[in-house]
């Protein structure tokens, strides 16, 4: 095609310029951008056209703009070049209202999908263009009708995609999250001050839904001057206009989650009342519901901690406020607000759990009242809604409480399980149901293994659905309804639209599947075989990411379910489905699916063990992982060279670092594959491992990130903890390393490290007597620096105690254990790594047991420490009172009870809160004298 460049070039040029007729200057660009599209790939080629570009701009058709949205997604390198003129162009033409609103937004769209096609590039140049187009799009969503209806509304009406509102709204969100907020929220801030004290509504309104827009993107930023964004947002929660109470609820609600857990922390005094007391204007109701809906929001990611402060307060309003709008259902038929406080209560119980006992009589009255009798066609949302509520209540209160409702509330689930056929596969009461009865076997355990042949089939069939799936060209994909088909492209004009009806609950379903498996096991085997035929083939449904991830969540569980039929049947099954895993595994495209994929992997390999992967299987699984690592390798190269590229800026650098992030996610599943391997095949799986160990290697250099040398120690914690002695093959790879990395300036990797040297000293043997006599004054160090005990690095430091555990317990030839030992118990107690910590308390258990005067002191002088540690080791819940070491602490305590002056002085120095611990462990278990 080379010499026909010029000629194609040269007829397009001519053609954009035939000032004769306009149609040809059109259909010439439309021409140059099919063309440009076709090569996009030949960037060689692309920028041999760039001359045309200028006349591009001299078209005056809303074709034009489309044109260039197209070059902006696929060449935007073509576009630099008239950068400046493009956006003045589009600024021009969205800031002139005597336009088409078609036209102006189209022209919106242009800045912003370069925005988010070439960020750095514009801003570059945002201080010649950002305040006028950010000062435009508020202008457009201030473009309302002043409905005085709206608020009164008894249902959420769907809002126009297409007005100027809302196509601004959505706008200055994706702006924020191209360009980032040191860029957007200063000019945003300057402008949105004064809208806020305007006497019009309508600019109070869009100056605090800018906000909730744009705090997805603004995050970081915010998040450093909250203080006065909420301080500025709460006085609007009592403004005289209904819709900006609601947009202060909105503001509120979507902070609470771009900003959680900081902002529950934080303003938890000042939002929770400020939402109730919205929560009680009677006469808006549409404001009133978001009242309730912002307190979902902040409740859905509270601390536990934080939200038990207001549940008194919080759930009285809830219960008023529920009686109040049942009665009024009953009465007129008004129906919108109780389907969101029914919301609200369920998001409270669920993060309030155990709490929430108190305050559960008060609620199931009233919520198994309309599960009985809403059974209108317009009220199934609320039915559904109150299924959902009565399953979290119940999930949160746990089984001993939720049995007093219980056969009421199967007999009612039952009844409408038979009902289900009659439903349309989008009636909402299907989802809630599915999930519902998820909820309840959680609760119920084998308990439940009654109802599972009832709620199998409704289950099966929401699983089964088939979208409806048609081919399109580009222009027909362009006509879809973006809210009724998500569309795929599959390459040139041509493209896969999927109706999305349906896709939800199918999803929903898969997952319960999943949840039925892993906690009925035995219950579940009858099953087992037709849920694995319908859901490995799931594992390649790409019109929906929740689907596949279910499926590939469902592999391992239904390998353990298989495992009760026999270690035949267990073959038979990974042989099923490992072909369609490992396909999976080699071209799925979305990374956190992909990281399902292989801790399903990882997970499967555990319940085999060691013998049913065969060696053409095992080759593949290798070379999958060779080539993540070889990609993780060359991702970090490639980010490496834009941080050299003339575009490079500190929001490039954000991305970057995102996109690290998502390698390192994937480089941790690496590890667990790893892991579960050597757990499988340990030592023997060496020879495998051997066609791996050069990028292991490579991640534990000096100049490789701390993430990195992390999961590469991780791996080499795998080899000497299942290799034992015959892991010295390759000290000389990372022995020393793992001994530096115990003083890493990142407690990720010197607790890696330290988790090393703890194996090594109880799996390594004489062998490694040396090396851990050599780095326990590393580990000493380590526990006592300045800090050791702060939030970040106490994993780090408990791990290294641990670690000093392991060598003086079972590796301690070449060290003098009687001088360490003393410093030892100062370290104690231990409560963050609960794997970690029995190692510790068993050691401590052994040495009391063994009255040894580095623990107990002269004359015991030490008990009331030793007792004090173990109060509040159950205190920190670290260990259980049922598990081993626990009953062995418990033991312990009771032999002291027996001298009661003894025990008195023991235990009156401990804090209310150990005392009780301590006398909850012992009433949990009798141990006998």
């Amino acid at each position: 095609m080379g010499h026909y460049l010029d000629v194609i070039r040269e007829l397009l040029q001519q053609c954009l310029i035939f000032h004769d007729c306009r149609e040809v200057r059109y259909a010439a660009v439309k021409a140059l951008t099919a063309f440009l599209l076709h090569v996009e790939s030949e960037q060689h080629v692309v920028m041999h056209f760039k001359g045309c570009l200028p006349a591009i701009l001299q078209s005056d058709d809303d074709d034009v703009l489309k044109c260039l949205i197209e070059l902006a997604e696929n060449v935007p390198k073509f576009l630099r070049p008239q950068l400046e003129q493009i956006v003045e162009l589009s600024l021009k033409i969205n800031i002139d209202s005597t336009l088409d609103d078609s036209w102006r937004q189209l022209a919106l769209e242009v800045l912003v999908t370069m925005c988010e096609i070439s960020p750095a590039s514009m801003r570059k140049h945002a201080n010649k263009f950002l305040h006028p187009l950010i000062g435009q799009m508020l202008t457009m969503m201030v473009e309302l009708e002043d409905d005085p209806e709206w608020s009164l509304a008894d249902s959420i009406q769907e809002e126009d995609n297409d007005s100027n509102a809302i196509v601004a709204e959505t706008s200055l969100d994706r702006l924020a999250c191209a360009l980032g907020g040191k860029t957007v929220l200063p000019l945003l801030l300057s402008q949105l001050a004064p809208m806020l004290h305007q006497d019009d509504w309508r600019l109070r309104y869009a100056a605090l839904m800018t906000l909730s827009a744009t705090g997805e993107g603004c995050r970081k930023q915010m998040e450093m001057m909250l203080d006065q964004i909420v301080d500025a947002i709460l006085p609007f929660l009592r403004d005289s206009h209904p819709r900006v109470r609601y947009a202060a609820c909105n503001a509120i609600g979507q902070m609470s989650t771009d900003m959680a857990p900081l902002m529950q922390k934080k303003f938890h005094a000042k939002i929770v009342p400020g939402l109730l007391m919205v929560l009680d204007d009677e006469m808006n109701p549409r404001t009133q519901a978001h009242a309730g809906a912002a307190l979902v929001n902040f409740s859905e990611d509270c601390p536990k901690s934080v939200l038990s402060l207001y549940l008194d307060e919080l759930l009285s309003k809830l219960h008023e406020v529920l009686v109040r709008k049942l009665n009024e259902l009953v009465t007129k038929g008004r129906k919108l607000v109780l389907e969101q406080c029914i919301t609200t209560l369920a998001s409270v119980a669920d993060t309030a759990q155990d709490k929430f006992i108190a305050y559960y009589d008060r609620f199931m009255p009233n919520l198994k009242y309309i599960f009985e009798n809403a059974n209108s066609a317009e009220l199934k949302l609320l039915r559904g809604k109150a299924i959902e509520c009565i399953s979290l209540m119940g999930l949160a209160v746990g089984k001993d409480k939720f049995m007093q409702d219980c056969t009421d509330v199967m007999q009612l689930l039952l009844k409408t399980q038979s009902e289900m056929n009659d439903l349309e596969t989008d009636d909402p009461q299907v989802s809630y149901m599915i999930s519902a009865w998820a909820r309840i076997c959680k609760i119920l355990g084998k308990q439940f293994e009654q109802y599972l042949p009832a709620v199998m089939g409704p289950v099966m069939k929401a699983a089964s659905l088939k979208p409806e799936v048609t081919v399109l060209d580009d222009d027909e994909a362009k006509e879809l309804d973006e809210e009724e088909w998500q569309v795929v492209q599959l390459g040139d004009q041509q493209n896969f639209g999927i109706k999305t009806a349906g896709l939800e609950e199918k999803a929903t379903a898969c997952s319960m599947l999943v949840c039925y498996a892993r906690e009925l096991k035995e219950g579940f085997v009858p099953f087992v075989e037709d849920v694995a035929k319908l859901m490995v083939p799931f594992l390649k449904f790409y019109f929906h990411d929740g689907v596949r991830s279910a499926a590939a969540e469902s592999l391992p569980f239904l390998l353990e379910c298989a495992g009760i039929r026999g270690a035949q049947y267990v073959t038979e099954m990974w042989q099923f489905m490992v072909g369609d895993l490992l396909t999976a595994l080699k071209t799925e495209p979305e990374p956190d699916v992909l990281g399902e994929l292989m801790h399903s992997l990882a997970r499967c390999v555990e319940h085999l063990g060691k013998g049913r992967i065969n060696e053409d299987q095992m080759r593949q699984i290798i070379e999958f992982l060779d080539e993540k690592l070889r990609n993780h390798f060359d991702k970090d190269k490639e980010r490496q060279e834009q941080r050299q590229d003339e575009d490079y800026d500190e929001e490039l650098e954000e991305i970057l670092l995102d996109e690290t992030e998502s390698d390192v996610y994937l480089l941790s599943k690496v590890s667990d594959i790893i892991h579960a391997f050597f757990i499988a095949y340990r030592q023997e799986f060496f020879p495998v491992f051997d066609q791996l160990i050069h990028h292991f290697i490579q991640l534990l250099a000096n100049q490789r990130s701390y993430s990195d040398r992390q999961w590469s120690l991780c791996i080499w914690d795998d080899v000497i903890e299942f290799g034992g002695s015959s892991s010295l093959r390759y000290q000389q790879h990372f022995l020393r390393p793992m001994i530096v990395s115990l003083s890493d300036p990142h407690p990720e990797v010197r607790q890696a490290a330290a988790y090393g040297i703890g194996v090594m000293g109880m799996f390594g043997g004489a062998e490694y007597a040396q090396a851990c006599s050599e780095a326990l004054p590393s580990l000493v160090q380590m526990i006592c620096a300045v800090g050791s005990r702060e939030p970040e690095a106490l994993s780090a430091t408990e791990n290294a105690i641990a670690a000093v555990t392991k060598v003086l317990k079972h590796n301690s030839s070449m060290i003098n254990v009687d001088e360490i030992l003393p410093h030892w118990f100062t370290w104690l107690p231990v409560w963050e790594d609960m794997e970690e910590a029995p190692h510790v308390y068993g050691l401590l258990c052994d040495l009391v047991e063994q009255n040894h005067p580095a623990v107990l002191g002269a004359n015991n002088s030490q008990l009331p420490r030793v007792v004090a540690v173990i109060a509040e080791a159950f205190a920190r819940e670290a260990v259980g009172p049922d598990t081993p070491v626990g009953r062995r602490m418990i033991s312990l305590v009771q032999q002291i009870q027996g001298n009661g002056d003894l025990f008195q002085l023991c235990v009156s120095p401990l804090s209310d809160e150990q005392k009780s611990a301590l006398q909850s462990a012992m009433s949990v278990l009798t141990i006998p004298s």
